[in-house]
């Protein structure tokens, strides 16, 4: 069998309940998906998951399925569309594939991976990476495998933008060029000195404040020995 070949089979019965029977079997529910048609499937979830885990792809792996018995969708190259994990335990509960034109170009979302050492990280500076992952336009067959963010230029307060990103040449950029991908921000020790400074500051002009205070009880003192 072929490194990125899946083994499916076709599903009869649907709803919850033929849902659960599949998974106390050890199998999961999926359907396939083409321009026009749609096929319920049945597969083993272990399979899927080394078949990404072994990818440098990972969920943007190009898949050859192999459908028991034939049908429509029987060696053609999928993508995963979208998958359900349990929140808990993390066990594939549902795969959603569609098959793929290798002519016509496809809007994917691909990892961002940081590289290097940021000369601001070594001063105090905290490295922040707020955007990981790009949507391009590409061809199925040329869909990066991720997109490097170097920070090894990054001073405490710069940032790497979507627009600086080296992208290959065969891929079309379709999210804002100006959103933040990752920065090295200012240590929250440096933020917080000056508010300190100026707290203490203030608590000595607050000390100065109570000895003024009798001198004002003078008068009043004077005033009521004279009524008398």
């Amino acid at each position: 069998m072929e490194e990125n070949t899946l083994e499916v089979e076709v599903r009869e019965a649907t709803g919850k309940g033929a849902a659960r029977k599949l998974r106390a079997e050890g199998r999961i529910p999926g359907v396939c998906y083409g321009q026009s048609q749609s096929q319920p499937i049945t597969l083993d979830p272990r399979a899927l998951d080394r078949l990404i885990r072994r990818s440098a792809a990972g969920v943007n792996t190009l898949i050859d399925l192999k459908v028991e018995g034939g049908g429509d969708f029987d060696g053609k190259k999928v993508l995963l569309k979208e998958m359900q994990r349990d929140p808990v335990t993390s066990a594939l509960l549902h795969a959603d594939f569609f098959a793929v034109d290798l002519t016509h170009t496809i809007d994917v979302a691909v990892p961002i991976h940081v590289s290097g050492i940021a000369p601001g990280v070594t001063m105090g500076g905290i490295l922040d990476q707020v955007l990981r992952e790009i949507h391009l336009e590409c061809l199925p067959d040329s869909i990066p495998e991720g997109i490097i963010a170097d920070v090894t230029e990054l001073e405490i307060g710069m940032s790497i933008h979507i627009r600086d990103l080296p992208l290959p040449a065969n891929v079309k950029l379709l999210s804002d060029g100006d959103l933040s991908v990752v920065s090295v921000a200012t240590p929250k020790a440096i933020e917080e000195e000056v508010p300190v400074e100026e707290e203490a500051a203030e608590a000595e002009v607050e000390g100065e404040e109570p000895a003024a205070e009798p001198a004002a009880e003078g008068p009043e003192t004077s005033g009521e020995q004279s009524g008398d």
